[in-house]
């Protein structure tokens, strides 16, 4: 489902005041559904990710469709300003070089593959977004992290490394899931 231009700038502008009604109240934004079209207020999982001169600033978000998709990115986009570990919280001069990036998923589908290889040969490049599960472990890149790691073998290893294992890990009990995202910003 592609959002037209209005309901994208919408959603963008919705992820900044987010973010700027907590240097106002001190509290995140409540949002009211009936303020928005329809088709904004559908579940949907989303990732806010904020970047400053083309440098992460925080990302936060959701493999599941937990929430309307307008509650959602105000949600992650406070998140990601505020509450990513990697990072320390925003600060209001922070707000004028802020770029911020949505991403509004796919639901996530099982790859079946029988061996490393035949999941590397079955991947798109600049398309997917995997989650990697293996026990209690678990790791996602958006489709976006392609254009930082460009090879589908190199791409693996490193989301394995996120989900807390060793990146020539493998084993048969590997579950991987892909998704498309709907980029914004």
């Amino acid at each position: 489902m592609s959002l037209t231009k209005a309901n994208q700038q919408l959603l963008l502008k919705l992820a900044k005041n987010s973010i700027q009604h907590v240097f106002k109240t001190g509290r995140p934004l409540k949002i009211n559904l009936n303020d928005y079209p329809a088709e904004l207020t559908e579940r949907r999982a989303t990732f806010v990710t904020l970047q400053i001169h083309h440098q992460l600033r925080g990302c936060i978000g959701m493999l599941e469709p937990v929430r309307p998709l307008v509650e959602d990115i105000a949600e992650n986009a406070f998140s990601a300003a505020f509450k990513d570990p990697r990072f320390p919280p925003l600060k209001t001069d922070e707000l004028d070089e802020l770029d911020i990036h949505l991403s509004i998923l796919t639901p996530a589908e099982p790859i079946l593959f029988n061996s490393e290889q035949d999941l590397i040969s079955q991947l798109k490049p600049g398309i997917d977004g995997l989650i990697l599960e293996e026990g209690h472990r678990r790791g996602t890149f958006l489709p976006s992290v392609w254009e930082s790691l460009p090879e589908s073998k190199q791409f693996l290893r490193h989301l394995k490394q996120k989900a807390g294992l060793p990146s020539d890990y493998w084993s048969k009990n590997i579950h991987i899931y892909r998704y498309q995202a709907e980029v914004i910003g």
